[in-house]
C-alpha cells in the first residue's frame, strides 16, 4: 500500500525526514517585553554565520506574484537549497518544484511539508493563513512561518480589527459597522461627505469601494451587501470616513511585542493613470518609499508597537509579517487597513531590496537568535508595474500566449499564467509583475517600463504613471 504522501500524487523517494527540532519554535513563541528588540543590530550576518545552510528544503504556499518572489528570494540567497511550492505558476516553476496542492487544502499542505520534508514552510497568501494553516502545521510538529488563525484576524474581519484599533487607541478613521443592507443605507443618505464602504471579510484587496458623495456611498452599499459582489465577505460591512492624503505600505517583522520595520512601499490601486477607476489588488508599486525618518519612527510607536501590544494582550501574539496600510493625513499617519502577510505588488518590490537572505529575517523571529537586520541598508530602489488582462478586475480574459519574456534583463515576476502545450500563457487577471531596479526611483521606473514594452499579449494593459506620484515632502508635513 502506497504512503499516504504519494497516493496524493507528491513525489516517490523524497522521504519523511525529521523537522529540524529547533526550528519548531517559530510557532510557538512567547510574548516579549516590549522594550526588548531582537532585530536591533548593527550590521548584517555574514553568509557563513547564517542558520539557514543548515536548512536544505524550503516550501512556500502560494501561487501569485508575492509567491514567485518569495522562491526567487530564497533560491537567490542560497542556490544550495531545494525550493519548493504549492500550488506555484509558470514563473515559480523556473526556480522551484511546483506541488500539485492547493493553498485551500490545509491538510494536503501539511502532508505535502512531510513528503518532502519542509524545514521550513512561509505561507505567502492570505486566505490559508486566515483559514488556520499555521495551526494546522503546528498541531502535526511542522515549522511554519506566518501568524496564527487568531491572528490573522487581523486581516481576516476589519470589524475585529477596527474594533482593536478602538479600544487601543491606535489612530485610523472614523466609521461605522453594518450587518443590516437597509440600516447601511439609510446611515449612507444621511451623509453629508464622501465616504469609503468596506467588505468586512476577505476580498483579495479589491473590496473597499471609494464614495465622492452620498448616493455612491448608497450604491456601494447596494453593491457590497446586498448585489454581494464580494461574495460572504459583504456580509457586513463598514461605513467609515474617507481620508485624504498619500497612501503607503508599511512591513514589519513582528515577534509578539517585538518588532522591526522593513523599507516602506507604495502600491497604487486603481485600475486607470491618475487614480482613476475601480479598485484592483495592486497595479504597481514602488520601494523604498521615501518618509522622513521622524514620521516612520511616529508610525512606529503610534501604530506597529501598539497593535503588536494589543495582540499580545487579547491572547493572541502576532508573529510573522504584518503589513500596514495607512494613509498620511495632516493630522498624522492613520490605519486604514492591517494584512497579514507580505502585500501583492509591494513584495515583488520590497523583496529585491533587502541585502539579506530572508530566511534569515524569519530566524530573527525565534527566541535566543541573533539574526540582524540593519534598516538602513537597502541601496537604490525599485518599481514594479503590473502587466493586467482586459477585462481586469471585472471579468479578466485568459488563455492567451505571452511573448518577450525572453527578451527583457528586469525582474519578472508571474501571477496569473501556466503553461499551456509548451507555451506561457495567461491565467488571471494581474498576469505578470515587472520590476526595474535602479540607483534611484526614476533609474528603476525607466528600467521597469523599458522592459514591460517588450511584453506582450492580447488584451494586455497596465499603468505609465506608476511611480510617478509626489514625493511625501511634497504633499504634506509629519
Amino acid at each position: 500500500m502506497p504512503a499516504e504522501s504519494e497516493a496524493r500524487g507528491f513525489p516517490a523517494g523524497l522521504g519523511m525526514s525529521n523537522i529540524c527540532l529547533e526550528t519548531l519554535a517559530i510557532v510557538r513563541l512567547s510574548c516579549y517585553d516590549r522594550h526588548r528588540n531582537p532585530f536591533k543590530r548593527s550590521k548584517i550576518i555574514p553568509k557563513d554565520e547564517r542558520y539557514m545552510p543548515y536548512r536544505r528544503t524550503m516550501f512556500v504556499i502560494g501561487g501569485g506574484g508575492r509567491e514567485h518572489a518569495l522562491v526567487w528570494h530564497l533560491a537567490h540567497a542560497y542556490p544550495d537549497v531545494s525550493v519548493y511550492c504549492a500550488p506555484g505558476n509558470a514563473g515559480i516553476a523556473s526556480l522551484a518544484t511546483c506541488l500539485p496542492v492547493s493553498q485551500h487544502d490545509l491538510p494536503g499542505l501539511a502532508d505535502a511539508a512531510i513528503s518532502i520534508g519542509a524545514d521550513l514552510t512561509v505561507v505567502g497568501p492570505e486566505a490559508p493563513l486566515v483559514a488556520g494553516v499555521v495551526d494546522a502545521f503546528a498541531a502535526r510538529g511542522l515549522a511554519v512561518f506566518g501568524p496564527t488563525a487568531a491572528a490573522a484576524r487581523l486581516e481576516g474581519s476589519k470589524m475585529f480589527a477596527k474594533d482593536l484599533m478602538r479600544r487601543y487607541g491606535i489612530p485610523t478613521a472614523d466609521h461605522r459597522v453594518f450587518d443590516d443592507a437597509g440600516a447601511a443605507a439609510v446611515y449612507a443618505r444621511g451623509l453629508e461627505v464622501g465616504a469609503v464602504v468596506k467588505a468586512d471579510g476577505l476580498t483579495a484587496g479589491k473590496g473597499v469601494i471609494v464614495c465622492d458623495d452620498a448616493d455612491q456611498t448608497v450604491r456601494a452599499v447596494q453593491t457590497v451587501m446586498v448585489d454581494r459582489v464580494f461574495g460572504e465577505a459583504g456580509r457586513r460591512a463598514i461605513i467609515e470616513e474617507r481620508l485624504e492624503g498619500p497612501e503607503v505600505s508599511v512591513f514589519a517583522l513582528v515577534d509578539g511585542e517585538a518588532t522591526c520595520l522593513l523599507p516602506p512601499a507604495q502600491d497604487h490601486k486603481r485600475i486607470s493613470d491618475g487614480d482613476r477607476g475601480a479598485n484592483t489588488g495592486g497595479m504597481g508599486a514602488v520601494a523604498p518609499y521615501p518618509l522622513p525618518a521622524a514620521l516612520l519612527d511616529r508610525v512606529r510607536r503610534e501604530i506597529i508597537e501598539p497593535i503588536a501590544h494589543a495582540m499580545c494582550a487579547e491572547g493572541a501574539p502576532y508573529r510573522g509579517v504584518l503589513f500596514a496600510g495607512l494613509m498620511l493625513t495632516r493630522d498624522g499617519p492613520r490605519v486604514l487597513e492591517f494584512n497579514c502577510r507580505f502585500g501583492d505588488p509591494e513584495a515583488q518590490v520590497l523583496l529585491p531590496l533587502l541585502p539579506a537572505g530572508l530566511p534569515d529575517l524569519f530566524d530573527g523571529v525565534r527566541p535566543g537568535r541573533t539574526a540582524s537586520w540593519d534598516q538602513t541598508a537597502a541601496v537604490g530602489g525599485t518599481a514594479g508595474v503590473v502587466l493586467a488582462s482586459r477585462g481586469y478586475p471585472e471579468k479578466p480574459e485568459t488563455g492567451f500566449e505571452i511573448h518577450g519574456l525572453g527578451t527583457v534583463a528586469a525582474l519578472v515576476f508571474h501571477s496569473g499564467t501556466t503553461i499551456r502545450d509548451n507555451r506561457i500563457v495567461t491565467a488571471g487577471g494581474r498576469v505578470l509583475t515587472v520590476v526595474g531596479q535602479g540607483s534611484d526611483a526614476a533609474a528603476a521606473r525607466s528600467a521597469a517600463y523599458d522592459a514591460a514594452a517588450h511584453i506582450t499579449f492580447e488584451g494586455m494593459h497596465y499603468r505609465r504613471d506608476i511611480g510617478g506620484r509626489a514625493p511625501y515632502a511634497a504633499v504634506g508635513g509629519v
